[in-house]
């Protein structure tokens, strides 16, 4: 079937993807910062599934381990068939608060690390069969929400990357978003606010991190003439004011 990357891969989101990829036949490069436990366990199930599979750590706030993690990557795996940037920051802070630093965290792991990831690895994603690079994105990069603002700016940002790399990187490398909605409610979220926001979805519920998988796989393997587009994965909450 080919090799896929998956940055965040440890937990979450981005352990659903990896394994639905897994479990469709791809061999598995897994990226984390510091997941390293929960990560090495997903790999030795993919192991016993026949997988080969990579776990890789590092910071992708550090614009040289990004470069780092980017070149070893391609030396070890000059084909890539999927690229998935799903390792991100979300994090609720007042703008009036947000520091400089902040800013600057959030922007380098949410937008430049993949930015500057799939520019490393776009040799090996030219040597990919149909290669797709899939940005997890947020459907908040398109709607503002008050105590978001640096995170916000963050995923349309990575939207608009979306956007301009399916252009640029055409006919041969497919580029796309996978935007969730509440998929799974950070652990600090408390009952009165997960009400609230159950009750601005149309489907009256959460979804899970394996409706998010689900849509990439069906990306990678389903949908050849899909590039540049942002999907939404969130019961309908972004159709309605």
């Amino acid at each position: 079937m080919g090799t896929a990357f998956v940055t965040g891969a440890g937990v979450r989101v981005g352990s659903a993807v990896a394994r639905a990829l897994g479990r469709a036949g791809y061999d598995l490069v897994l990226h984390v910062n510091r997941s390293m436990e929960p990560a090495e366990a997903l790999a030795e199930e993919l192991r016993a599934l026949g997988r080969r599979v990579t776990v890789y750590s590092a910071d992708l706030s550090q614009p040289a381990a990004v470069d780092e993690l980017g070149a070893r990557v391609r030396a070890e795996h000059p084909a890539l068939d999927v690229v998935v940037h799903n390792a991100g920051l979300y994090e609720r802070v007042a703008f009036g608060s947000i520091s400089r630093e902040q800013y600057r965290t959030m922007l380098g792991v949410n937008l430049e690390a993949p930015f500057f990831l799939t520019q490393v690895l776009l040799p090996s994603l030219r040597q990919g069969t149909r290669p797709l690079v899939v940005h997890i994105t947020d459907i908040g990069g398109e709607r503002a929400e008050r105590g978001y603002a640096h995170y916000t700016v963050s995923k349309a940002a990575l939207i608009m990357l979306t956007r301009a790399l399916a252009v640029e990187l055409a006919p041969h490398v497919r580029v796309n978003a996978v935007s969730p909605g509440t998929v799974a409610f950070p652990e600090n979220f408390g009952a009165a606010e997960r009400e609230a926001i159950l009750a601005r979805i149309p489907f009256g519920r959460e979804g899970n991190v394996e409706d998010v998988a689900r849509t990439v796989v069906f990306l990678a393997r389903e949908a050849p003439y899909v590039t540049g587009q942002v999907i939404a994965v969130d019961g309908g909450r972004s159709a309605q004011l």
